[in-house]
């Protein structure tokens, strides 16, 4: 190993996984250039429109911001583990049945803050729909079916 990598273990979607990378790459870089998780997008890579949000440990992240090392002894979840047995997470199943998924770039980024929104409140109100998806941005401008989509997951889960 060249002395400039760092040796990381980690989940991601579940399966147990280890790296050498770069103390200077993001998670989103091992994520997209090593493990090939493309659903996560990078755009902004200043942490300012969601694109790259994944599930660290639970919690949503951007992962443009978050160095990989520290990813180490963690669980990281991306749109890609989010449908178990070919059976899509009941958010991403809202997005397509309410036509929420528009142009697509922001959408995996969406799905994971509207996953971590009601993992933390299971029966938003739409006020708090906008709130929890603040931090995503959709260049589409169609944040009325995205919202939609959201309390039809809520829905879902009660």
């Amino acid at each position: 190993m060249t002395p400039d990598l760092v040796s990381i273990s980690f989940t991601v979607n579940g399966v147990p996984a280890t790296a050498a990378v770069q103390p200077h790459h993001t998670l989103l870089d091992l994520l997209r250039d090593r493990l090939q998780l493309t659903g996560t997008k990078e755009c902004c890579a200043e942490g300012e429109c969601g694109a790259c949000t994944v599930l660290l440990d639970g919690r949503a992240i951007c992962s443009c911001l978050v160095l990989a090392a520290e990813a180490d002894g963690h669980a990281v979840t991306t749109i890609e583990g989010l449908a178990v047995n070919g059976q899509l997470d009941a958010v991403q199943a809202a997005f397509l049945e309410k036509g929420a998924v528009q142009c697509g770039f922001c959408i995996p980024g969406m799905i994971m803050s509207a996953k971590y929104l009601l993992m933390t409140n299971p029966d938003p109100t739409p006020a708090e729909i906008q709130d929890g998806l603040s931090g995503n941005l959709c260049r589409c401008g169609g944040y009325h079916r995205i919202i939609e989509a959201v309390a039809a997951a809520a829905k879902a889960g009660r």
